[in-house]
């Protein structure tokens, strides 16, 4: 893990960014077309520490994009060249835009200066969305990525924000996936080797410190 130095000089709170991906109703809620997902993401904490870590960026003025993965009712536009994506078509609780499976989902809190960023198409939040401008908007240069699921989107987030020149942040604990031993050998194998691993505790301890410097 790294030094409190080391990450809270990557975590000025004026050029950082919270991300949460796909943490809505139908994905992690009580409802979700993925239960076992939602369970491991509620059962195993990391929705709780993605909620800890939102509450703390709302207290000191760091920016929060949630990422939601929804689709139209007459599913136009929507991507279809994976198993994946047939798979979920079929699934009994569908992403449409404007019900709650896209509402992001409890006890994360949505505040009115967050970004809501919804696609209709893709695996990756950032990749042909307005993601990456956005992020450039706001000065970005480092981005904590949260959610789920490490089996596809979380990674797909990660090696797009590299790529796109961003510095990332991991908190291994507000991020699921299945099996539950499959996340943190993601972390350890892969997403250690582009992003900087932390635990939620070490990242609020960054954000939190005193006479840090907040976003206008």
């Amino acid at each position: 893990m790294p030094s409190y130095e080391a990450l809270s000089e990557l975590l000025e709170p004026g050029t950082t960014v919270l991300l949460t991906v796909e943490c809505q109703e139908g994905v992690v809620g009580a409802d979700s077309a993925l239960p076992e997902l939602a369970a491991e993401a509620r059962a195993g904490g990391a929705l709780a520490n993605v909620a800890r870590l939102v509450a703390a960026a709302h207290a000191e003025g760091v920016q929060v994009v949630h990422a939601v993965a929804e689709r139209r009712p007459d599913g136009r536009g929507a991507s279809r060249n994976a198993r994946l994506f047939r798979a979920a078509a079929r699934l009994p609780v569908q992403q449409v835009t404007g019900t709650p499976a896209v509402r992001v989902a409890a006890p994360i809190e949505v505040a009115e200066e967050d970004l809501v960023v919804r696609r209709l198409h893709g695996l990756s939040p950032l990749q042909g969305t307005d993601v990456d401008p956005l992020l450039r908007n706001l000065g970005c240069r480092t981005l904590i990525v949260t959610g789920v699921s490490a089996n596809v989107a979380v990674p797909n987030a990660v090696f797009d924000a590299v790529n796109l020149g961003y510095t990332v942040v991991v908190p291994a604990d507000a991020i699921a996936g299945v099996p539950s031993d499959y996340t943190p050998a993601m972390i350890r194998h892969t997403l250690a080797l582009v992003a900087t691993v932390a635990t939620t505790d070490e990242v609020l301890a960054c954000l939190e410190r005193p006479g840090g410097v907040r976003r206008a």
